[in-house]
This record gives C-alpha cells, sequence and structure tokens, in this order.
C-alpha cells in the first residue's frame, strides 16, 4: 500500500478530517435507555436548539464527553424523583456560581428560567452565594444572569 493511501486510510479510520470533510461523530451510548430520557430532559431545559448543535458541532473527541453528560448527568440524575426539576436548577445555578463557571452559568440560567424559576428567586440564590462563596463570585453570577434576563427580555 502506498503511503498517501495508508496515511488516508488511518486518518479516515481514526474520524479524521479527508478531503477537507469531518468524519461524522455518532453518540454510542452504554445505557440508551437512559441516554433517551437524557436527551429528553436536556432539550426541555437547555433547549433543542442548543443541545443540536452541540451534538452537531461534536466531533469523534467531544462525542464520549457528550455521551457521558447526556447519559448520566442529563439521564441518570436529572431525572430522578428524589428532587423536582426547578430545584435541580437552583442547586446547579449556586454551584456553577460558586465554582465561576460562566459559560456553563449562562447556560443553566436559561435553563432555570426554562424550568420556572423566576428572575428574584434567582436574584436570592446569587445572594446566598455571595454570603457562602464570596462577593467576586456572586458578582459574576449578577451579571451574568444580567446578560441573559436582557437577551431574554425578562
Amino acid at each position: 500500500m502506498a503511503k498517501a493511501t495508508r496515511a488516508k486510510a488511518t486518518r479516515a479510520k481514526a474520524g479524521t478530517k479527508t478531503k477537507g470533510k469531518a468524519a461524522k461523530a455518532r453518540p454510542s451510548p452504554r445505557n440508551k435507555k437512559l441516554y433517551d430520557e437524557g436527551m429528553k430532559v436536556r432539550k426541555a431545559v437547555l433547549g433543542a436548539g442548543y443541545v443540536d448543535n452541540s451534538m452537531a458541532g461534536a466531533d469523534d473527541f467531544m462525542m464520549s464527553f457528550q455521551d457521558v453528560t447526556t447519559e448520566y448527568c442529563w439521564g441518570y440524575v436529572w431525572t430522578r424523583p428524589g428532587l423536582p426539576k426547578k430545584t435541580r436548577s437552583m442547586l446547579n445555578l449556586a454551584m456553577l456560581a460558586a465554582l465561576n463557571r460562566g459559560p456553563e452559568l449562562k447556560l443553566h440560567i436559561n435553563g432555570a428560567l426554562n424550568n420556572g424559576l423566576t428572575k428574584d428567586e434567582i436574584k436570592e440564590i446569587f445572594l446566598q452565594v455571595a454570603i457562602y462563596c464570596g462577593i467576586p463570585a456572586s458578582l459574576d453570577a449578577f451579571k451574568t444572569a444580567r446578560d441573559v434576563f436582557k437577551e431574554r427580555g425578562v
């Protein structure tokens, strides 16, 4: 086999670009039922457009992360009966604010609004963050929320 042909075959097998096109990555969950339930909840909370875009943009490397997130985070934890989705959103907002994870916090503020949280409830969560996690973490969370509210007209 010629060197160029072997390299092309190796790239194709690895899912890398060949002739300028990326190979389409496909989900490969270990538990299809959890994955399907997780995908349903994930789309309901974060929005189908966001989730579809994340899935479409995932290459082979990122698809493994998409699988784990959808199957276990959304399929296992978010579908459990012990807490309502609104409460789960409250917990996420507090934890993401405390960890200062801006992009993920923005995503979950949108999800919290989708799950029925009000602007005042979100404000109270971030005031609690200020006391237990610090003013800088809370300030960033407030700024992120303000931007989301503006984008959504809330």
